[in-house]
């Protein structure tokens, strides 16, 4: 049956009657406390190597520091702490939010890098910390839910401003205990009712998390599904006489006890970082291989995590992730066996399958650097070569296939940083070869590194390329990514936009 206003303040008066004497229904949630967590490694343009991420500390700040909060410090990004100076908060606040779901990888990074770094607050930071919330919340729609649950813990989660964005992160990440603890210590750090009730009943005050569901039903502080899902979390029971909601809209919460009571919704069709959820051991393997697929795309899950999961036992079925999965594992024997033979046959096979998931990048990263060793056979050394081109050993695909066509020497030539616009054949290859020919940021660029305003004058500039289908935003976007350091992200967005197209 559906579930009425009538038969939720039933159920509430059922549960004032009982809760209070009766042993609290954890079975339900369980697993929650035993959640395994997933190392994330956003990966960074190496301006500077060799350092290790700071260690997170807990620790409350006031509005414009936590605006200035940061994982990675300046000597690590290369970029200075006056990278926000002058720009207004809505204004970067804006440019974050247009940030697209697909970026070119090497944008990809260097969006990592400005979302996670350290640098002081722009001037007219205020205390709603609305910087750093757009940053968590860029951080999220890339399904980077780690180092955003990382960042907001270092600037200190447990305030007003931030409290709501640190609990729906901790429930996406499935550690949801130490934001409940600060919201039993101080329940004004939010006015979410329905996270009030869901962490008075982890603690075990099931009587009172009851009393404020009724409370908040016949205010109707809450949604209807709400208030079905919190009573069902409330009371398991109750199953068996109310059906759980259409999913609907969905939040954190709403998919956490979707999970509690027994009813866990697949992620396919969710958001990215929902998928995270199918990464704490509690999905089967084809689910976790497909969120992991979703999260290395754009970088929130290590590559290396990924390759993990392909080949951590013989494909279950054939067609669709088993392909992937089959094509993975046999190039992984291949190598290791060191057989031309078998490498002519299942490097190609690999390549089609990464591709139909946009995960050329990603299989080029893991495996440039046994393919430079390896005896290839003279017909799979030109994809080689490009594949090695696609990683971070750009710079030795010539060892695999030294370039003899314009359009091999004008990559290669990108590699190095300096393409011959003699061998650019399309519009789009003389821009690139264009932009690496000066030193001086594009005009549109130009003004706002003059004022100061350097972070966002690399945001414009990365979204200029990002969508670049036209000649001349390629040519000033790679023309400004020089001026201002960012060499290395230049080179492989350029590779990329000819290997993989403008735009994924």
């Amino acid at each position: 049956m559906s579930f009425s206003r009538r038969s939720s303040i039933s159920a509430v008066a059922l549960l004032w009657g009982g809760l209070a004497a009766a042993e609290a229904p954890l079975s339900a949630i369980d697993w929650l406390d035993d959640a395994a967590t997933v190392s994330v490694t956003p990966p960074l343009p190496p301006v500077t190597k060799g350092a290790d991420l700071p260690e997170v500390v807990v620790t409350p700040l006031d509005a414009p520091r936590a605006d200035a909060a940061g994982l990675l410090p300046s000597q690590v990004t290369g970029l200075p702490a006056s990278l926000w100076k002058n720009s207004t908060t809505a204004t970067l606040s804006r440019a974050l939010g247009q940030l697209g779901e697909r970026p070119l990888p090497a944008l990809q990074a260097l969006y990592y890098t400005l979302l996670l770094a350290e640098a002081d607050a722009p001037p007219d930071a205020g205390p709603d910390a609305a910087f750093l919330v757009a940053r968590l919340a860029a951080l999220r729609r890339f399904g980077a839910v780690e180092p955003a649950m990382a960042l907001v813990e270092r600037a200190g989660g447990a305030t007003p401003a931030l409290f709501d964005t640190w609990f729906e992160l901790a429930l996406l990440e499935g550690r949801e205990e130490p934001a409940c603890t600060a919201l039993a210590d101080a329940p004004y750090l939010s006015r979410d009712i329905g996270a009030r009730i869901y962490c008075l009943a982890r603690a075990g005050q099931w009587d009172s998390a009851a009393l404020i569901l009724h409370g908040a039903e016949a205010t109707g502080a809450l949604a209807e599904p709400d208030i079905t899902l919190l009573a069902l979390f409330l009371e398991p029971e109750l199953i068996d006489e109310i059906a759980p909601p259409p999913s609907g809209t969905m939040t954190p919460l709403r998919f956490r006890l979707f999970e509690a009571i027994g009813a866990p919704l697949g992620t396919r069709d969710l958001p990215r970082a929902y998928a995270m959820a199918d990464l704490r051991g509690t999905a089967g393997w084809k689910a976790e291989i497909e969120a992991a697929e979703r999260l290395a795309a754009t970088g929130a899950v290590a590559g290396t995590r990924l390759l993990g999961l392909y080949t951590a036992r013989r494909p279950a079925a054939s067609g669709g992730v088993w392909e992937r999965v089959a094509a993975v594992q046999a190039l992984d024997a291949a190598l290791a066996a060191d057989d031309a033979e078998a490498l002519g046959r299942a490097l190609p096979r690999a390549w089609e399958a990464a591709r139909g998931v946009g995960l050329e990048t990603v299989l080029a990263d893991l495996f440039a650097e046994r393919l430079l060793a390896a005896p290839l056979p003279a017909a799979t050394r030109p994809l080689a070569a490009e594949i090695v081109l696609l990683s971070a050993l750009y710079e030795r695909a010539g060892d695999i296939l030294p370039p003899s066509t314009a359009r091999q020497r004008l990559l290669a030539g990108i590699a190095a940083g300096s393409p011959r616009e003699a061998d650019a054949q399309t519009p789009l290859e003389t821009a690139i070869a264009e932009g690496f020919s000066g030193t001086a940021p594009a005009p549109e660029h130009r003004s706002l590194i003059d004022g100061g305003r350097l972070g966002e004058a690399i945001l414009a500039a990365a979204a200029q390329l990002d969508g670049a289908a036209a000649p001349p935003a390629a040519r000033a976007a790679l023309s400004t990514l020089r001026a201002v350091g960012l060499e290395e992200t230049a080179r492989r967005a350029a590779l990329q936009m000819l290997l993989l197209g403008p735009s994924r």
